[in-house]
C-alpha cells in the first residue's frame, strides 16, 4: 500500500508515548562483549543506532503530531502499509522507521483488525530480537506506528550479496538461532508468527536480528496454558534424535531463554510504549519452563506461498506449529538460496508443499545435522514436527545448535555489522526522495 508523503505531512494527530557484496565476519561466534549488571542480566556495550540528546528527552513529554516527523525516504511497502525512514525534528539524527496506515483504505479492505492487532502485539514485546513500540500517532486519515530503524537491511538482501548467495554453516546457525529465541518468547505470550521469512528477518546496527511485520500473527487471548516447569540433568551433552523425536523432558531447561530485557542496546530517544506489569516483577532469577505449542487454532490461509506449512494450505487448522515450519524453511533457504518446494507458479509450489518429499541439492554440502533437523522441522505432520511436543526447548538442543550458548546469544558477536549509519551518505544516496526503494527497513 503506497501512500503519498505530502499528505502524511499536513496531518495531525497526537501520539500514545510512555514518558517512563557484503564481506561477513567469519570469526564469530567466540568473542562476547558482556558484563553483569546489578540485575543479574547482561550488557553489551554495542553503540546505538540513535544518539540521546537532552532536548530530545525533553521532546517526549510533549504532544507530537506527525507534522513533528521528516520524512527522509520510503524504505519498503506491504500489504497495509508503507514504511519510511523519519526524522524527529530538532533531535540531531534521532531516526525511526515509520509504519503508516492509511484508514480509510483499511476500512475499505476490512483490514482494521489487522492493524489493530499488530498494534496491540508490538505494545506486549519486550526482547532484543524484537522491535520495540516508541509511539503511536492517529489522525482521522493516518495511524503510524513508531519502532526502531535497523540500518543493516534484511537477510534477503544480504543473501543475495554474497558471492553464491547463500551463507555458510556458523552463519546460518547464528542467525537461526537468533530466530528461535525470538519465536519461542512470542509463543509465550500466545503469538504465533506465521510470517517468518529472510525479508522480515532485519539487521539492527549491532549485527544483531529483529524480526517484523506483524499484521499476519495471530494473537491469543491468553499465554499458552501448557507452560511447564522442567530441570536440567547433569548429563545431557549427548542428544539423539529419532523420526518423531520423543524427548525426554527433563532434559531441557528454559535457563537458556534470553531474559527480555538483559543486554537490549538504548536505540532510541523515546521509550517504548509497552502495557504495564504488575508490580514486583522483573527478569531476576533464571526460569526454567518451556513453552508448549498454542492450544489455539486458526483456519485462516495467511503467509508467503513458499513458506507456508501444510495444514495451512489444505486448511486443517493451524497452531504454532506452522512457525517450526517455516523455521525449516528459512534455514534451508540460507543455506541453498531457494526454498525447499518453490514450483512454477503460486498454485504447483502449493501442491508440492502438501504433496512432494522433500529434496536436498547435492551442491552445496551441507552437515548432516542440519540437514537433519531442516527434515525433522519439514515434518508434513505438525504433531510429529519438531517443536510439536516441547517446543523451542527440543529445536535448541538439536545437534546443529551445538556450541550455541543461548544465554549469551545477545552478546554474541556477529558475521556481519553494517557500518555507522550516516544521515548525510543516506539523503545523498537517495537524493533526498520519498518515491525510491531501498534496502533499509
Amino acid at each position: 500500500m503506497d501512500i503519498h508523503v505530502d499528505d502524511i505531512a499536513n496531518s495531525t494527530s497526537t501520539p500514545s508515548i510512555n514518558e517512563d557484496k557484503v564481506k561477513l565476519n567469519t570469526s564469530f561466534g567466540s568473542d562476547t562483549t558482556c558484563r553483569e549488571t546489578s540485575s543479574g542480566g547482561t550488557e553489551s556495550n554495542a553503540s546505538s543506532s540513535v544518539g540521546l540528546d537532552k532536548d530530545v528527552k525533553k521532546s517526549t513529554a510533549m504532544n507530537l503530531i506527525i507534522d513533528d516527523f521528516h520524512f527522509i525516504q520510503r524504505l519498503g511497502s506491504g500489504d497495509i502499509a508503507t514504511v519510511y525512514l523519519v526524522e524527529l525534528k530538532g533531535s540531531k539524527g534521532c531516526m525511526f522507521a515509520a509504519k503508516v496506515m492509511d484508514k480509510e483504505e483499511l476500512a475499505y479492505r476490512n483490514k482494521e483488525s489487522r492493524a489493530g492487532i499488530e498494534r496491540e502485539i508490538l505494545e506486549m514485546l519486550d526482547h532484543p530480537f524484537l522491535p520495540s513500540l516508541y509511539a503511536t500517532l492517529d489522525s482521522p486519515k493516518w495511524s503510524c506506528l513508531l519502532t526502531e530503524f535497523c540500518p543493516g537491511g534484511d537477510l534477503h538482501v544480504l543473501r543475495q550479496s554474497q558471492p553464491e548467495k547463500r551463507f555458510d554453516e556458523d552463519i546460518v546457525r547464528f542467525y537461526a538461532s537468533e530466530v528461535v529465541v525470538a519465536l519461542e518468547y512470542l509463543h509465550m505470550l500466545g503469538i504465533v508468527y506465521r510470517d517468518l521469512k529472510p525479508e522480515n528477518v532485519i539487521v539492527r546496527s549491532d549485527g544483531h536480528i529483529m524480526l517484523t511485520d506483524f499484521d499476519l500473527s495471530l494473537k491469543c487471548d491468553t499465554s499458552t496454558s501448557t507452560a511447564h516447569l522442567v530441570y536440567d540433568q547433569p548429563d545431557s551433552k549427548s542428544h539423539h534424535f529419532s523420526e518423531d523425536h520423543k524427548l525426554d523432558s527433563n532434559r531441557f531447561s528454559f535457563s537458556t531463554f534470553i531474559l527480555p530485557r538483559c543486554g537490549v542496546p538504548h536505540v532510541s530517544c523515546l521509550h517504548p510504549v509497552r502495557r504495564r506489569r504488575k508490580k514486583g516483577s522483573d527478569c531476576r532469577g533464571t526460569p526454567k519452563i518451556v513453552a508448549e505449542p498454542i492450544d489455539a487454532r486458526s483456519m485462516s490461509f495467511v503467509g508467503t506461498h513458499e513458506y507456508l506449512a501444510p495444514e495451512i494450505v489444505s486448511g486443517e487448522g493451524h497452531g504454532n506449529g506452522v512457525d517450526w515450519w517455516t523455521l525449516g524453511v528459512f534455514i534451508y533457504e540460507l543455506f541453498y538460496g531457494v526454498t525447499p518446494f518453490r514450483g512454477m507458479d503460486n498454485e504447483f509450489t502449493l501442491a508440492n508443499i502438501v504433496a512432494r518429499g522433500l529434496e536436498f541439492p547435492k551442491e552445496p554440502t551441507i552437515a548432516p545435522t542440519a540437514k537433519d533437523l531442516i527434515t525433522q522441522l519439514l515434518n508434513k505432520d505438525p504433531t510429529k514436527r519438531m517443536g510439536s511436543m516441547m517446543g523451542a526447548a527440543a529445536i535448541k538442543h538439536h545437534p546443529f545448535f551445538e556450541g550455541v550458548n543461548w544465554a549469551l546469544l545477545r552478546c554474541t558477536k556477529p558475521p556481519y555489522v553494517p557500518r555507522p549509519f550516516s544521515y548525510k551518505d543516506f539523503v545523498a544516496s537517495s537524493n533526498d526522495s520519498c518515491d525510491v526503494n531501498v534496502d533499509y527497513y
